[in-house]
């Protein structure tokens, strides 16, 4: 979504609760449930990419496709120890969305990136931001890196905003294959809007809960 207003200050929260060891923890958020994406999510992600609004900006997977998507998740947790999470509310365990972080190719260099993907029924809620603040906080509280990018279409509005409430900022236009607004079909130099949030720019997060 468009700039309306200054971007809110950074101010991380802090996932409450970490459970397990090693790559595959589970974080629990003010309202969320996140689970590091394994071979048993396939079905949820399935369910995340069958939705019609996250269709139209990533397009539909197959049963096939979510079960390579989530084998292949689960693969970067155990290398790098950081991927996407699928996430549920915590009051009655409905599915929510995915999202978190990866290491991926952007603009032509290896970079943290954040994003999300959201059921409609779960959308203007808050959970984009409540899972980016989460992906925020273990880049730089726990892998200790100094830098996050995020992009998307420069029409997603909604996903620019959620970007701009977590203090990221646009750093530039880049062109890669997407959407073009009011064209139809994929082509080959759609714009994407690119924020970064650098890790002495964001307020540090308090300490977790202990249980």
């Amino acid at each position: 979504m468009g700039t309306r207003g200054g971007p809110l200050a950074p101010r991380l929260i802090a996932a409450q609760l970490t459970i397990g060891c090693g790559a595959r923890m589970r974080t629990e958020t003010p309202r969320l449930v996140l689970h590091p994406v394994g071979p048993e999510h396939a079905a949820d992600l399935f369910l995340v990419h069958s939705d019609p609004d996250v269709a139209y900006w990533s397009d539909a997977w197959s049963p096939e496709q979510a079960a390579a998507a989530a084998a292949e998740m689960a693969r970067q947790w155990q290398a790098d120890r950081v991927g996407k999470w699928i996430a549920h509310r915590r009051s009655d365990g409905a599915l929510v969305g995915r999202g978190g972080l990866s290491l991926a190719m952007v603009d032509g260099k290896r970079h943290l990136e954040l994003g999300w993907a959201l059921l409609r029924t779960a959308r203007r809620q808050g959970f984009a931001t409540e899972i980016g603040r989460a992906g925020l906080d273990y880049a730089f509280g726990v892998l200790g890196h100094n830098e996050v990018v995020s992009f998307t279409d420069v029409h997603n509005r909604a996903s620019r905003a959620v970007m701009e409430r977590l203090g990221m900022t646009l750093v530039k236009i880049i062109y890669e294959r997407g959407l073009i607004e009011g064209r139809d079909g994929i082509h080959a130099a759609a714009s994407f809007a690119l924020y970064r949030l650098r890790r002495e720019d964001a307020a540090p997060p308090p300490a977790a809960e202990a249980r």
